[in-house]
């Protein structure tokens, strides 16, 4: 077992040292800070080329939704999906998903998503998609390749692009960025500088922009609201997360920001013992040896990847997005300008 707090000792130091870079914002970032210029510059560029359409941006034949970011790490993208699959489905549409597949054995030839598919093939955030919300998902390293096969082998009247904001060859009806209210724009530099994909500014070419907590301000709060406590063995179990309340728990996070997670724990009365590892780790049975008999508590994330070799004393802790009125009435609005052309 690594040291620590569960992960490889190198990965947990380079993370560590990108980290501090991007969000203290010590000398070194300030001496990269052309580096990140030029390639903000680079993606602008792009993006600017793509709508003078030298490069093409490829369309499908029903409406897109685009979610993404413009930093580097986990933002809250797949509770948003989910909420959207819902609310789409609520409002008698037949959603699809489409995503890259990060984590799997990434491919240009498409890949339907289904419940039972292997994470190590097929990622963690397209089988969970696909779990909880049972709509048509696929995947592939193209997502106009992933759409057309999605769109060939089932009914689906709009599709949600996971992660896509960067993925210009596919047109797009409407646009969805999210902000992690914790740590927001870091320094506000871009790779390698910062943890910026792309300059702040293109927020204000997107639809809409969501907060995942902290304070909103000018955009649409979006809030984690946790569930009880399933089994990763076995989801049909459950217990209350007030049942671990005042205990100590080994708390697992492979995910883009792992402290929010035990920040969400410590809110609900849980001591975790803090174990983080890199986004979309291939988790094994000895990563979570932890030589005592306390619980092992997880992201839901995480679980699909575990369950397989689960104990009976492991559990995930399921959230689903909220989102503010103000984001239902405005999605509501432009859904309904699509409709019209």
């Amino acid at each position: 077992m690594s040291p620590g707090n569960g992960k490889p000792l190198s990965n947990r130091g380079l993370e560590a040292r990108l980290e501090r870079i991007w969000y203290e914002n010590p000398p070194l970032a300030r001496m990269l800070a052309p580096l990140g210029w030029l390639y903000g510059s680079g993606m602008l560029l792009r993006r600017l080329i793509y709508r003078a359409g030298v490069l093409p941006a490829r369309r499908v034949r029903v409406p897109v939704i685009v979610v993404g970011n413009i930093t580097v790490g986990g933002t809250g993208k797949t509770p948003l999906v989910i909420w959207l699959c819902e609310f789409l489905k609520a409002q008698g549409h037949r959603p699809g998903v489409i995503s890259r597949g990060y984590g799997g054995l990434e491919s240009r030839k498409p890949q339907q998503v289904r419940p039972d598919s292997d994470p190590s093939i097929v990622g963690d955030e397209p089988l969970l998609i696909s779990r909880r919300t049972g709509v048509p998902v696929a995947i592939a390293v193209d997502r106009y390749t992933a759409a057309r096969q999605l769109l060939e082998h089932t009914d689906c009247d709009i599709l949600i692009c996971d992660d896509g904001l960067q993925h210009l060859g596919l047109d797009r009806d409407l646009e969805i960025a999210i902000v992690d209210g914790d740590r927001l724009f870091g320094n506000r530099r871009c790779l390698p500088a910062g943890p910026l994909r792309e300059f702040a500014s293109r927020l204000d070419s997107v639809d809409m922009v969501v907060m995942n907590g902290g304070n909103a301000g000018r955009f649409h709060l979006m809030e984690m609201d946790p569930y009880d406590l399933r089994a990763v063995g076995d989801p049909r179990r459950s217990q209350p997360v007030s049942s671990f309340s005042g205990q100590s728990v080994h708390a697992v996070a492979g995910i883009g920001n792992p402290g929010r997670f035990f920040k969400q724990l410590r809110l609900l009365g849980i001591d975790p013992i803090r174990h983080e590892f890199p986004d979309h780790h291939p988790f094994q049975p000895g990563d979570l040896d932890f030589n005592d008999d306390l619980p092992v508590v997880m992201t839901e994330k995480d679980a699909v990847k575990c369950q397989r070799f689960a104990r009976p004393n492991w559990w995930y802790l399921p959230v689903t997005a909220r989102l503010a009125q103000s984001f239902v009435h405005r999605l509501t609005v432009l859904l309904q300008e699509i409709a019209n052309g």
